[in-house]
């Protein structure tokens, strides 16, 4: 009964470390367009970028393996918030109560998803035949 609860919650966890590593090529390309047009430091910068775009692509398939492809995308949003956060960290720009208040609202709108979801009884979206 509730190894289906566990699993979701583990690919749920999993999705979101994947978010992360999608958002951090925002860093990437924001640093790259620092620097001149395909001098090494862009090419390098660009090669990190597709290098995590592989490792989202990948980890993306065996998400939406194991989730609803609505829940997957839902959660997608969340990346606006570590754009937030990103922003902030590495490039000193400022957070103010309108872009915390719209990182709030994107929270909680994943969160009543999810809970929709959880409710209706949506099944884990797995369409494997096994």
């Amino acid at each position: 009964m509730f190894s289906g609860v566990k699993s979701s919650t583990k690919t749920l966890i999993v999705l979101h470390f994947v978010l992360v590593v999608y958002s951090i090529t925002g860093i990437l390309g924001k640093i790259a367009s620092t620097k001149d047009f395909f001098s090494f430091e862009f090419c390098a910068y660009y090669l990190g970028i597709i290098f995590l775009l592989g490792v989202y692509a990948i980890a993306w398939q065996q998400i939406i393996k194991r989730l609803p492809l609505t829940t997957a995308f839902a959660n997608k949003a969340i990346t606006v918030v570590w754009g937030i956060v990103w922003g902030f960290l590495f490039f000193g720009e400022s957070i103010n109560a309108l872009k915390v208040a719209g990182a709030l609202l994107v929270v909680a709108g994943v969160v009543v998803y999810a809970r929709s979801d959880g409710a209706s009884g949506q099944d884990a979206g797995d369409v494997s035949n096994e």
